[in-house]
């Protein structure tokens, strides 16, 4: 078999007219870049799109479970003990409880809350909340500060855990010592559940501080998108019209208002880090991928085939209703190997002049001697297979349709299969 460790997707998408992704003052983002500033897509942006899309090539169409981001499972959780009958004090005692250990080690709240006995007056778990302090901020405070990813099943699961502490409990004395010990206590339960943190996360990673949830290196590293050209932005000044002021014979609008739009064709790059996907997504090291049994790589494969889709078809954009900003790629390179990735933005360095008369096709020729450039300065043995609108030709790459090509990927992750036997 020649399975491959990583995969490297190159693209270009064409954007006329459009804010793909504003800055903090609402302008499209930019990226200075060799001897001039573009603008650019952040990878934050482009997972978020992928995640998202509702289409055949869904990730939740996958049927596996999925992962949600959000400032409110605290809050959530907080909800469901009150509606399984639980008092609402201890209620908020485990659900503030919960809302440390998502950020904190296990072994140091437990230490810093003794456990408390049966029939004991002086709540010790109360007095210990309110001795510490981080950051200024009251530990046990009944909130979610910042927006946590968690599995679908993880959540589940710790709701689950909450309500039957909730109901265990006699007092809110005992109810934080007792959750922290419940958490404890199944740590291994939590890792065990498959794909516990989410489809999401054994893509992108996710990286916590508390030993509750688990961390996940990330799978699939996503740069930047940024025109192969100069940036080409326009002030785009309009107004919105009072229809009843018109209708009354008055001139003049309901409002003035100016926004920022962009042009351009924009090189991305993603990488796949197949052993790590098949570690993340089957519960396994991923030191021992390329010994693991063909059923073991099959969810992986399925998983590149269709984020390609995704990454070929899916555009980001805000102002989807005044722009539609909507976009194939024009040029799609897939890229499979054991080597160490590398990007082809070095193709860019020097921006394309944007009057160009063929500007699509002289980035797909600049990208072909890039790769015909490193080719002859490493040597390196790299597979690969092609999509293009235009005339094209690609140093030792075969030309496939986007079907094909997500088939061929797929197909090498699986079976390790020798090109002749996908193409």
């Amino acid at each position: 078999m020649n399975l491959p460790r990583f995969i490297q997707i190159h693209t270009l998408h064409n954007y006329p007219g459009t804010l793909l992704n504003r800055d903090d003052a609402g302008l499209a983002k930019r990226l200075p870049y060799g001897d001039a500033v573009r603008t650019r897509i952040s990878s934050q942006c482009l997972k978020r799109h992928w995640r998202t899309a509702e289409d055949h090539f869904s990730l939740s169409n996958l049927g596996v479970p999925m992962a949600v981001r959000s400032r409110q499972f605290v809050e959530r959780i907080r909800e469901s003990l009150i509606g399984a009958g639980i008092n609402e004090n201890i209620a908020n005692v485990i659900s503030s409880t919960f809302a440390e250990a998502l950020k904190k080690d296990l072994g140091k709240l437990m230490k810093a809350v003794p456990a408390v006995k049966k029939g004991k007056k002086k709540s010790a778990d109360i007095e210990a909340v309110a001795d510490d302090a981080d950051n200024g901020e009251t530990v046990g405070e009944n909130s979610q500060k910042q927006a946590v990813l968690l599995g679908v099943a993880e959540y589940e699961y710790l709701t689950k855990i909450a309500i039957e502490v909730g109901k265990q409990v006699e007092s809110v004395d005992m109810a934080r010592h007792a959750f922290l010990m419940r958490l404890k206590s199944e740590q291994a339960n939590l890792a065990a559940l498959p794909l516990n943190c989410g489809l999401e996360s054994a893509l992108f990673g996710r990286m916590v501080t508390s030993d509750v949830l688990a961390s996940r290196d990330a799978a699939v590293y996503v740069a930047h998108a940024f025109t192969v050209h100069a940036a080409q932005v326009e002030n785009d000044y309009f107004t919105v019209v009072d229809d009843l002021l018109r209708e009354a014979g008055e001139l003049g609008s309901a409002g003035i208002f100016d926004t920022e739009l962009a042009s351009g064709l924009y090189y991305g790059y993603v990488v796949v880090d197949v052993p790590q996907l098949i570690a993340n997504l089957e519960g396994e090291k991923s030191k021992d991928w390329a010994t693991l049994p063909t059923e073991k790589r099959e969810l992986a494969g399925r998983v590149v085939q269709h984020l390609l889709h995704l990454i070929a078809t899916v555009s980001p954009g805000a102002k989807r209703g005044s722009t539609a900003p909507f976009d194939w790629a024009k040029f799609l390179l897939v890229e499979v190997g054991d080597w160490q990735p590398r990007s082809l933005a070095g193709a860019f360095q020097n921006a394309l002049p944007t009057e160009h008369a063929a500007l699509r096709e002289t980035a797909v020729q600049m990208l072909a001697d890039e790769i015909g450039k490193l080719d002859g300065a490493y040597g390196a043995t790299l597979d690969r297979r092609f999509l293009a609108l235009d005339k094209a030709e690609v140093p030792n790459a075969q030309r496939l349709t986007l079907n094909d090509l997500a088939t061929w990927v797929q197909a090498y992750i699986t079976q390790g299969a020798a090109p002749a036997q996908v193409a």
